[in-house]
């Protein structure tokens, strides 16, 4: 069967994967790009249209960051990860943070209580909105990925409904070195964890921690 991974989440030091605030101008609220900066200047994210001048990306960076779309059919994310705010579209001009062609180039589900008719894009993206529990979009990836894996995106409330709900095989979440104060934390309610998972870590140059999680 095919697994569910997590790549490139990244979170602070103190814990938090969002920050606090989150607008059409501040897709991560206060914590800016400071939770990504590892990643933009790698060739990965710079491929994608992404572009970063952070000093100190390394060999090691480009290495996680590049697993992010291997034998990948389908991606998962939530209402917020799409959308800036909750609650009911108010037009249907908005088409996520990433333009025309989004750099998924795969079916995407994403969860929300306001479903609405699926959105086609450029470059092989098709955009399901789902109002659903983690199993019921797991089921539906599925379909739409042709057998190979799914990738749970974020932000921070979907991965951790997916852990919650014991349906990740595997995990890579890098750990930036910044504390934020205040957002949304990842490890809340995830008590144990260690006890599903075996944890291997790699300490970048760039100061980023790589924690990869693979099911026991």
């Amino acid at each position: 069967m095919s697994r569910v991974r997590v790549h490139n989440f990244a979170v602070s030091l103190d814990g938090f994967g969002t920050g606090d605030g989150q607008t059409r101008e501040a897709p991560f609220g206060h914590a800016g790009t400071r939770l990504l900066d590892w990643a933009f200047p790698t060739r990965t994210f710079t491929d994608m249209g992404f572009h970063g001048e952070q000093p100190g990306t390394t060999g090691i960076d480009e290495a996680f960051a590049s697993r992010w779309n291997t034998g990948i059919g389908a991606e998962i994310m939530g209402r917020n990860k799409f959308a800036p705010k909750p609650g009911p579209w108010p037009d249907d001009d908005w088409k996520g943070w990433w333009g025309d062609t989004p750099p998924f180039h795969t079916p995407v589900v994403v969860l929300t209580h306001h479903p609405r008719p699926p959105l086609e894009m450029e470059g092989g993206t098709t955009f399901h909105f789902l109002n659903g529990e983690p199993a019921e979009a797991l089921a539906l990836a599925r379909e739409l990925a042709g057998g190979l894996d799914i990738r749970i995106g974020g932000g921070v409330t979907t991965v951790r409904e997916f852990l919650r709900a014991d349906l990740i095989d595997e995990m890579h979440i890098s750990v930036a070195p910044v504390f934020l104060g205040r957002g949304e934390r990842l490890w809340d309610g995830l008590e144990g964890l260690e006890e599903r998972f075996a944890i291997e870590s790699v300490i970048s140059p760039s100061g980023v921690i790589h924690l990869m999680f693979s099911r026991r």
